[in-house]
């Protein structure tokens, strides 16, 4: 067992900055975590907190339902590994795999045996009598996961880990990542400042934002259901688009209008706003891939049908991203790249208005998705 639970957790330095405040989690045994959020948003120092590497201000922090506060880093069957691989150059791949253990004088065919169980686990049998500095950076991050696993802990915590790779072997990393969480049966909390890492690895992930826990969510149900403009605005790529709009009733129906544009919303989005909202300005939010230029979809949605001055068609093998205005407000469409479309054109583009998201302009938070 190996589970973590984090109550009201705060951590203050010296001179009154806050990097984590009312910080509460429960992480369960075997889970994939995410901890996600832009640089500074204190997903690192949340990480050491656990680790036992920074003292917590305020809270409680327990494993397996016994509170750590006051034990030792060495003493909490924690290991974190961080982006910086620190590995020994001098070594061998399996002495930096060792040299833990060493230090806590486990015998030399314990050791042995761990390190050899670690470099199968990694795909790293062939490396083990290599030195680190003729290894691929992704084979170097490997190693300082080696490291990690030969100590056998309850938690492995992770930090911004692939941040040192190319694109290609940040694909490639995760994958193996995932496969070794599969295979160790361990509990696993990662950070990372990635989105797209966030929503491929974890089976829940949670957004950070200033110190602050904005949602805590499966992949999909932050995609699908963001709770405020900040999760819908990090979580997707390229990132919803946002406009100010204001909610009129006509009859019996609802619109939204901006510039010279009304939306009908569907009846079942349009009752969510009647109690409140009518006559007021609201936050539309529809992400690129639910703005539609195809000929069916435009009859489908006429109601919904805008006409779009395109700046840039961007071409990206399977995907077209079209960047483009709208009354002078700016708009990102993602389409089939079989479109013809080009920079400079007028086009005419759909809002599928049943993937329409609604925020309250003042507190930020959802409306309706």
């Amino acid at each position: 067992m190996a589970s973590l639970k984090l109550k009201n957790v705060c951590k203050k330095y010296t001179g009154g900055m806050t990097a984590v405040s009312d910080f509460n989690l429960d992480v369960d045994d075997k889970e994939f975590l995410v901890l996600v959020g832009p640089s500074g948003c204190g997903k690192s120092t949340t990480l050491r907190m656990i680790a036992g590497l920074e003292e917590i201000t305020q809270g409680e922090l327990y494993i397996d339902d016994k509170l750590v506060n006051e034990i030792e880093a060495r003493d909490r069957d924690v290991a974190i590994v961080f982006q910086n691989y620190a590995l020994y150059p001098e070594m061998t791949v399996f002495d930096n795999m060792a040299f833990g253990l060493k230090m806590q004088k486990i015998y030399k065919d314990e050791i042995e045996k761990r390190v050899y169980e670690a470099a199968k686990i990694l795909d790293m049998n062939d490396f083990l009598y290599k030195k680190p500095n003729i290894l691929s950076s992704d084979k170097q991050q490997k190693v300082a996961i080696g490291r990690a696993i030969v100590r056998q802990p309850k938690i492995f915590l992770m930090d911004e880990l692939l941040s040192n790779l190319d694109a290609h072997l940040r694909v490639q990393m995760r994958t193996e990542i995932g496969r070794i969480h599969r295979m160790l049966q361990k509990t696993f909390i990662y950070g990372t400042h990635d989105q797209a890492e966030a929503m491929a690895m974890g089976t829940r992930v949670v957004v950070m934002r200033d110190g602050i826990i904005q949602q805590i969510d499966t992949p999909q149900g932050l995609y699908e259901k963001p709770r405020n403009m900040f999760v819908a605005g990090f979580i997707g790529s390229p990132q919803m688009n946002f406009i100010t709009a204001k909610v009129k009733k006509k009859g019996n129906e609802i619109y939204l209008i901006f510039g010279e544009n009304a939306i009908k919303l569907p009846p079942a989005k349009a009752k969510r706003l009647e109690d409140g909202y009518v006559d007021k300005e609201v936050v539309l939010g529809i992400r690129p891939e639910n703005l539609h230029n195809e000929e069916a979809f435009l009859a489908l949605m006429p109601e919904s049908v805008l006409e779009a001055k395109i700046d840039i068609a961007e071409m990206l093998g399977a995907d077209t991203f079209l960047y483009m205005r709208i009354n002078d407000m700016n708009f990102t469409a993602r389409v089939n790249s079989r479109t013809r479309v080009m920079a400079g054109d007028t086009i005419k583009i759909a809002l599928d208005v049943n993937k329409i998201h609604l925020f309250d302009i003042e507190t930020e938070n959802a409306i309706l998705h």
